[in-house]
């Protein structure tokens, strides 16, 4: 029995030797933060160039040769022609002038090349109590740019954590 009550005296000097680790523990203090609005003073967007290519069917008129005007051959082809003339009217001869002249359609497969230009992000200048900052937003903010300020005290020694 003697013993036994001294039992819990190990436990009571393990307890005694963490305690000045207890006390040494950092305390870390929460943020403050509140949000507010900035006034934008500048937006430029930023572009990513895509090119892309795919074959388009391009084609050009090519006028065809005329014919080579018949060879009348004997006295009789001309002697019908000479009264075809004479019973025809002069119309039908400028209808026959006015024709289009007969064309082919030359046509070929080339590849065309395409760029487009898209807006990915926004660089933004932006001003907050005096101070000026940049910063790429993903859309376009506007005239007035919402912010989260946080403030926290500073302790010699400790190093800044970041968001």
């Amino acid at each position: 029995m003697h013993l036994s009550r001294f039992a819990h005296l190990p436990l009571l000097f393990a307890a005694l030797a963490a305690a000045p680790a207890v006390a040494q523990e950092t305390v870390l203090q929460t943020e403050n933060v509140r949000l507010d609005y900035a006034q934008v003073l500048n937006v430029e967007p930023v572009y990513q160039t895509l090119r892309a290519s795919r074959t388009e069917q391009q084609c050009e008129e090519v006028p065809l040769p005329k014919p080579e005007p018949k060879k009348e051959d004997g006295a009789w082809s001309r002697m019908v022609n000479s009264v075809k003339n004479v019973f025809s009217r002069d119309d039908e001869e400028e209808e026959t002038a006015a024709l289009p002249e007969p064309i082919r359609l030359n046509c070929r497969v080339v590849p065309v090349e395409r760029e487009f230009r898209r807006p990915i992000a926004y660089d933004v200048d932006y001003v907050y109590k005096g101070i000026k900052y940049r910063s790429r937003l993903a859309e376009d903010p506007g005239n007035r740019l919402r912010i989260r300020v946080s403030v926290t005290p500073y302790v010699a020694g400790q190093t800044p954590s970041s968001p």
